[in-house]
């Protein structure tokens, strides 16, 4: 088994990196002199994906020319959200949709994690892992202890690569999974609307103990407001 196609999530606002994300796109943001949509584009080629949909819709055309502007080795496709921005599931599920059927498998990133190619080898045995136990959804978690920004709290906890939420969580969602199509064709959603989150999604799955983690060893720096970006911009 293996994944074509890989989604870059480009739509938002960026509002908690303001007044920088004002005039440009969070994913056009630079950390030593490359953007961080660039950066993300290198781990993907590197992971040996024959295709990219990245969606759009605050500066898109920001975004559009960039990719135009570019020469990546790598068929990329803009999907725009529409006249309103979707929110993370809505773009998902938006790009899922425009994919051949014959794809059932989608690698998904965020572009504001810093994605260094060591991740190369981890998010390949992730891959491994999902395909082998036969998972729906996995999400790329890291321990909060490994994050540079020491004020992130945990999104989940991890026991046996189950996922699972308490009032205490030990593990932040990197900004990478993989997602069965079918989880989301399946759900019992108004998926004419399709503006919906995928913590949706996950929140469904962990009810049956159906929402799979592997585990970084990565050391994880994420964009999560404008202080970290300046001490990112430092210490890089």
């Amino acid at each position: 088994m293996k994944i074509n196609t890989a989604f870059i999530m480009c739509a938002g606002y960026g509002k908690r990196l303001n007044p920088l994300t004002l005039k440009i796109p969070k994913p056009l943001l630079e950390i030593n002199d490359l953007t961080l949509l660039e950066n993300t584009i290198n781990l993907i080629k590197n992971l040996n994906i024959e295709k990219i949909k990245l969606n759009t819709f605050y500066l898109k055309e920001k975004i559009e020319y960039f990719i135009k502007k570019k020469k990546f080795n790598i068929e990329i496709e803009i999907v725009e959200d529409g006249d309103e921005i979707l929110d993370t599931g809505g773009g998902i599920y938006n790009m899922m949709k425009l994919s051949p059927k014959t794809e059932e498998h989608f690698l998904i990133f965020n572009p504001d994690t810093i994605w260094d190619q060591s991740y190369v080898k981890t998010i390949k045995k992730m891959i491994q892992f999902y395909f082998l136990n036969k998972n729906n959804n996995i999400l790329l978690v890291v321990d909060k202890k490994l994050s540079f920004d020491k004020h992130l709290k945990g999104d989940f906890n991890l026991v046996k690569n189950i996922l699972t939420k308490k009032n205490e969580n030990d593990y932040i969602y990197t900004g990478c999974q993989i997602l069965n199509k079918k989880i989301i064709s399946d759900s019992n959603f108004d998926m004419p609307a399709y503006n919906f989150p995928i913590s949706t999604i996950w929140n469904n799955l962990m009810k049956s103990e159906n929402l799979s983690g592997f585990e970084s060893e990565n050391k994880f720096k994420h964009l999560t407001n404008l202080d970290i970006y300046k001490k990112l911009l430092k210490n890089n």
